[in-house]
């Protein structure tokens, strides 16, 4: 797709997490904010009671350079404004009120004749802004699909461009058109001429009449999208195009998009034709880039069309409180794939028993659901490896006579539960990287989960603390950099991963315009995109000093790329240490738990294989040391089993078991069907009047074999 002028490109992944501000600074800004535009309304009240023009003017200026603030650096007010039913609208209507009522004092009685024609024409100005947000709102709806796509020819749904963002938004729609109203009367107010007043109002008049017009018109019956019942048609005629045979299912917030972007190469590398399931609209461009379609259905009722479709088996990454809606489809079978394994209880939680299947890693984790006793029988438990970690390389011996030692430290985040066990960030976070950043030979990747801090503020202030040591140690060690070259490199290279993988919209876009620019995927891209992430992550690192202590918080490069370029790691109890033991490489992992170690690696089979380090980092000399002289190295035996124990045997490979246990469930959901068409075929034979209409799926008979095709075709009609 190409850029269009004026178009933003939007990464199809997680965006970049910024720094929270200073809490106390912050509040401080908001209260002069706050203090400003108060002091300004109450000079402008008294300017037009006294009357005062000078006064009048200024207060006014003053409160519309406010609005100007507000709206540009403090959007967290505005709906703090809203809230207390002091939106921008009351507070234009306050500060046109105040400049009438000061017009009508400045002079005679007779006055009031004259400025009256400017009252009404404020009145009317008022009318059509409310007249365009209930217009903006009947648009919206026509616009608000029933199912929203990616990577899926919606052509037919007659999509139009999205209206600008000055006619959908209340607050920006008023500031502008009636800033020439309201600088007529200021005008007025200043010179005692009525014919500002009346240009001015005109003006905005004319501008609002426009905006009108232009909502009016994409409500005519050719402008508007497809109607409610014609996209549900339109969806079932794509279901039995494409004829879907395995689905990954994906319910949550914009911050656990992780969770499902994980799944997407295993899904897109299976034989037949996949399909990805979401249920919140903000998710459809939280995916990252995929050829796979994407479909999203926010209402149940059309989430129940799945089951006429010849979708046989939904995986799902995580459980929330829509997983229920869709295990009713009594025609697909339901696998629960995690986000990762650890020896958090959250890895068999109770809800896993509501699936026909859970896969997972390895003998470890159908270990832990066994002594769990949470329902989940054994024979219901599949182990499958785990498909992603084909990206990390095996373990190569230590490092060079002379290289740097790089370490990296990546913490999970604190939880849900309060445990203090969960993360070692708050305890230990900044010991163990002021020890490691201590060693002149420790090069320090620090990648921090991407939700640490979001429930302990503990959490987030310490994990500022740390990134700011690793500041501080660059500054103080220094030394060459790669040549410019390596940083044009780099750029060239995200362009055209970016190319690849950004989808480029209008900032104005909503989520009809951008199911139009997101159509089906030219023939090759997901190949060409695997190309190129490889090369990004080549140019990124080569474009990197050596030397240089990095904090990796962007979506790029992914976790699995750091383990590559790690010859430790440092973690806590989660899905990190296991995915980490396919490279064989030594780890280590921070006991924040109060256990005692015995204890400690009892509680935790994951931490078998580990150095234990405790809080004060006082064990990390030592831990370098045998990271760097492999004779010193005595877990490495330990790991190899370790690694077996939780991730599987490495034959046959993971991927062909992922594989195959999707061809089993598949199978099952197929034997499911017939038994259950025979039933009913039986069931109206014994008694012909029977109600028994109970609608099967659609296509049964053609659905494609999973040895059929693949991803590359995904999106387009199948012959």
């Amino acid at each position: 797709m190409r850029d269009e002028p004026g178009a933003t490109a939007v990464p199809l992944s997680l965006p970049r997490r910024r720094l929270p501000r200073h809490p106390g600074r912050r509040t401080a800004v908001k209260l002069l904010v706050l203090a400003v535009l108060a002091a300004a309304f109450a000079a402008q009240a008294v300017g037009a009671l006294m009357p005062h023009v000078p006064l009048l003017l200024a207060a006014s200026a003053g409160s519309l350079a406010a609005e100007g603030v507000l709206y540009r650096w403090q959007r967290g007010m505005v709906s703090l404004f809203a809230k207390s039913h002091a939106d921008v609208t009351v507070r234009h209507v306050l500060r046109d009120l105040l400049l009438v009522v000061g017009l009508l004092r400045l002079g005679e009685q007779h006055r009031e004749g004259v400025y009256a024609p400017l009252v009404a024409g404020l009145l009317v100005l008022y009318a059509l802004h409310w007249s365009i947000q209930a217009v903006s709102v009947l648009v919206r709806r026509t616009r608000t699909l029933p199912v929203v796509t990616r990577n899926i020819d919606a052509s037919a749904l007659r999509l139009t461009p999205a209206p600008p963002v000055l006619l959908r938004r209340p607050g920006p729609r008023l500031a502008v058109f009636g800033l020439p109203a309201t600088a007529g009367l200021l005008a007025t107010a200043a010179t005692d001429a009525p014919l500002y007043g009346v240009a001015g109002l005109a003006l905005s008049l004319g501008a609002a009449l426009t905006g009108l017009g232009a909502l009016l018109l994409r409500l005519l019956p050719g402008r508007r999208p497809a109607g409610e019942q014609e996209v549900l048609d339109w969806f079932d005629a794509w279901l039995a195009r494409y004829r879907p045979t395995v689905g990954l299912y994906f319910s949550g917030g914009a911050s656990s998009a992780y969770q499902a972007n994980m799944w997407l190469e295993p899904l897109a590398r299976l034989d037949g034709r996949p399909v990805i399931v979401l249920r919140e609209r903000h998710m459809v461009q939280r995916i990252a880039a995929t050829d796979i379609p994407v479909v999203c259905l926010p209402k149940v009722s059309t989430l129940m069309r799945l089951e006429h479709s010849t979708l046989r088996v939904l995986l799902h990454p995580s459980n929330s409180g829509k997983t229920s809606q869709v295990l009713r489809i009594p025609t697909i079978k339901h696998a629960f794939v995690n986000h990762g394994e650890s020896d958090k209880l959250s890895s068999c939680n109770p809800y896993a028993k509501a699936y026909d299947e859970v896969w997972v890693a390895g003998p470890a984790a159908r270990e832990r659901y066994a002594l769990a006793e949470v329902g989940v029988e054994d024979k219901d438990v599949v182990e499958i490896g785990r498909p992603q970690l084909d990206a990390v390389r095996p373990y190569a011996g230590p490092p060079a006579p002379g290289a740097f030692t790089t370490v990296l430290y990546a913490p999970t985040w604190e939880g849900w539960d309060g445990n203090p066990g969960n993360t070692s960030v708050v305890e230990a976070g900044e010991n163990l990287v002021r020890a490691l950043l201590a060693d002149p030979g420790v090069r320090l990747l620090y990648k921090p989960h991407p939700l640490t801090g979001s429930v302990d503020p503990r959490a987030r202030a310490a994990d500022l603390r740390i990134r700011e040591l690793v500041r501080a140690a660059n500054r103080e060690r220094g030394g060459p950099r790669p040549d410019v070259s390596a940083a044009t490199a780099l750029t060239r290279r995200a362009a055209e991963l970016d190319r690849l993988t950004a989808a480029s919209f209008r900032p104005a876009a909503d989520q009809a315009e951008r199911m139009l620019r997101q159509p089906a995927p030219e023939a090759g891209r997901a190949a060409a995109v695997r190309r190129a992430e490889a090369a990004w992550e080549e140019a990124y690192w080569a474009s990197l000093p050596a030397w240089e202590h990095q904090v990796v918080t962007d979506v790029r490069p992914p976790l699995y790329a750091c383990f590559n370029r790690a010859d430790l790691l440092i973690s806590d109890v989660s899905s990190v240490i296991s995915d980490f033991l396919a490279s064989g490489k030594p780890y280590a992992v921070a006991n924040t738990s109060a256990l005692a170690e015995d204890v400690f690696r009892k509680s935790f089979p994951t931490v078998a294989a580990a150095t234990v380090l405790e809080p004060d980092a006082s064990g990390v000399p030592a831990l370098l040391a045998a990271v760097r002289r492999a004779e010193r190295d005595e877990l490495a035996q330990e790991r190899a089993a370790l690694a077996l124990r939780l991730l599987g045997p490495a034959e046959p490979p993971s991927r062909e078991r992922f594989a195959g246990a999707v061809r089993d469930l598949c199978a099952a959901a197929g034997e499911h069907r017939t038994r259950r068409a025979e039933r009913l075929a039986a069931d109206l034979v014994a008694d012909p009047s029977a109600d028994l209409a109970v609608p099967g799926p659609r296509m049964e008979t053609g659905t494609p074999p999973l040895a059929s095709g693949g991803v590359e075709r995904a999106g387009r009609p199948v012959d």
